[in-house]
């Protein structure tokens, strides 16, 4: 059996993200001392939280959200660089951990950010600890960006979903990394669709929209899509429009945090090759869309399961 100190990575994906809190309650419960931690976007507040001892209090408050609630806190905006502007999430969150700095935490931890005027990931280790959250989960297109000293921070995970590299060296045994992107049912492994862009009759693509659209959209929007399609015989040459427009009731946050998520699960796959964990629990992509805030619970009892495997799988049933 490994040592019991270890270093915890965190990664980006939105609502997925619950699923971290879920993988800390089953790291305590088997009696092991998170001794760093660091963490891109979502996985930057729970992260947070916890190196805070202040991670049970948060998640008292997030289980209880409902989808009205949720809607409320969001703080949707029309005119800036973002469509949400997250205040109100932020505000609470700063209530729950104080004026919190981040070198007088007790555990060790980095809040992992992206200066999109140089290019570069920005690591914070010191400072307001709720300023260096929002700065982390500003998902471009989606949730305003800041600026933090002459930077404009917007997602850790543009650049590092999952940051191994603040915790090489950290005062551990080993390394549990969590990653938001597991692979989609249809393609796990990411290759290129060569494809022609000539219309084809929707009984030959139909089906694989059915399962794409599993996990992205709520069930209302795909069954509206397929709905448009499934009858569809001749209406025009090549027996359909050579193109269509977006499924209805998507709109521009969500299509950035889908392209974030594309973008990002690449990147991960990559970087892990590079400095893999010790055990990495993979969440899948489709677990939950980026904005389903209102599912904690699900989301943490999925974390839950899928950490007790990944520790079951490396080092023995406990």
């Amino acid at each position: 059996m490994s040592g019991k100190r270890v270093a915890l990575v965190l990664g980006s994906g939105g609502a997925r993200g619950y699923a971290h809190i879920g993988v800390a309650q089953v790291l305590a419960e088997r009696g092991y001392q998170v001794t760093a931690v660091a963490g891109a976007s979502i996985g930057s507040v729970i992260g947070g939280l916890l190196a805070a001892g202040k991670l049970e209090e948060y998640t008292d408050w997030v289980t209880s959200l409902t989808h009205r609630d949720l809607l409320r806190l969001l703080d949707p905006t029309l005119s800036g660089p973002g469509a949400i502007r997250l205040e109100r999430v932020i505000a609470r969150m700063s209530e729950i951990l104080g004026d919190t700095l981040i070198e007088d935490l007790p555990i060790p931890y980095t809040a992992v950010a992206t200066d999109i005027g140089a290019r570069r990931e920005v690591w914070f280790t010191s400072g307001p600890l709720d300023v260096a959250i929002r700065a982390s989960v500003a998902i471009p297109g989606a949730i305003t960006p800041i600026m933090v000293n002459g930077r404009l921070l917007v997602d850790g995970g543009v650049l590092n979903p999952v940051p191994m590299e603040p915790v090489i060296g950290a005062d551990a045994d080993f390394t549990v990394a969590v990653s938001l992107a597991g692979a989609r049912t249809q393609d796990p492994a990411g290759t290129p669709a060569q494809v022609s862009s000539a219309p084809r009759p929707a009984s030959e693509w139909l089906d694989r929209f059915r399962k794409s659209a599993a996990g992205v959209w709520e069930n209302e929007i795909a069954t509206a899509m397929m709905s448009r399609f499934a009858g569809r015989t001749d209406t025009g040459p090549g027996g359909v429009p050579a193109f269509d427009p977006p499924p209805p009731g998507l709109g521009a946050a969500d299509i950035a945090s889908m392209s974030l998520d594309t973008m990002g699960a690449l990147i991960t796959r990559f970087r892990l090759a590079v400095l893999p964990p010790d055990v990495l629990v993979t969440v899948p992509g489709d677990a939950a869309r980026t904005f389903d805030f209102h599912r904690a619970t699900e989301l943490i009892a999925l974390g839950r399961t899928l950490t007790e495997e990944a520790l079951d799988r490396a080092f023995g049933s406990a």
